[in-house]
């Protein structure tokens, strides 16, 4: 089976990039899986995506080496499971409150005995290969988002979760969980501290931990405070500031 970077980079002790797809077209995932980024996900929360734009997206991405990961709209198995079918090797789940929804999550995940993923991966087989059933438990990665105050208060149970790989920090959620307005690489030093706090339990039950930043500066803090894989940009926000800072300059010379 086809190896996953975002594991053998962590297992090397290395922080994994990884792109946003807000977009909803194969060409525009397919750029951005030329640019660089160690994983792409396709984001079926809040982006414009839709189940059936997945597998496009998904061709598009498995042109080059990098990883292709999906954000489920909500913690349902056979979303989760149709998301791995199509060839995703990295599901993230949002809003996981419990280390029973973490659990569930999980099982998704996981083919028997492990988990209860049912066998009919249409296209992983072609992407991951001929063996993909036997080994993909061990390569699929499985992230539960943290951002409630239910998470918060079973963030413990959570990262002790049986087969988590990682925790997902949901920065704007995580705000409203903590009575602060949402906003972008939040420099509140409350913030702060329970970003820190949700990494430093996700280590201590040995698994990763992820940050989603809007910009590199704040990525690159945050991997310097030690997260294992920073979201750095999307393809909708790299369209708004090419085209602004465009303009501006236009403006400036132009008088």
């Amino acid at each position: 089976m086809r190896s996953n970077k975002i594991k053998q980079m962590w297992q090397a002790g290395q922080y994994v990039t990884l792109g946003w797809l807000s977009v909803s077209h194969g060409f525009t995932a397919e750029i951005m899986a030329r640019q660089g980024f160690d994983a792409l996900c396709v984001d079926l929360q809040h982006g414009f995506s839709e189940m059936k734009d997945v597998a496009p997206m998904l061709q598009a991405i498995s042109q080059t080496d990098t990883v292709p990961v999906v954000r489920v709209a909500w913690n349902e198995p056979a979303a989760i499971m149709k998301a791995l079918d199509l060839g995703a090797y990295g599901i993230i789940v949002p809003l996981v409150n419990t280390a029973e929804e973490a659990a569930l999550a999980v099982a998704a995940c996981r083919y028997p005995p492990v988990g209860m993923r049912s066998s009919g991966p249409v296209r992983a087989v072609h992407y991951g290969g001929a063996d993909y059933v036997a080994h993909a438990n061990d390569e699929i990665v499985i992230m539960a988002m943290i951002e409630t105050k239910e998470g918060l208060a079973n963030l413990d149970a959570i990262c002790a979760t049986p087969g988590l790989d990682a925790v997902y920090i949901g920065p704007a959620d995580l705000s409203f969980a903590l009575g602060l307005t949402p906003r972008g690489d939040n420099p509140d030093p409350l913030h702060i501290a329970t970003c820190d706090r949700i990494r430093e339990t996700a280590h201590r039950h040995g698994i990763k931990c992820v940050m989603h930043c809007a910009g590199a500066e704040f990525a690159a803090g945050a991997v310097k405070r030690g997260f294992d894989m920073v979201m750095l940009t999307s393809d909708l926000s790299c369209m708004i500031a090419g085209a602004q800072a465009e303009l501006s300059a236009l403006k400036s010379k132009a008088g």
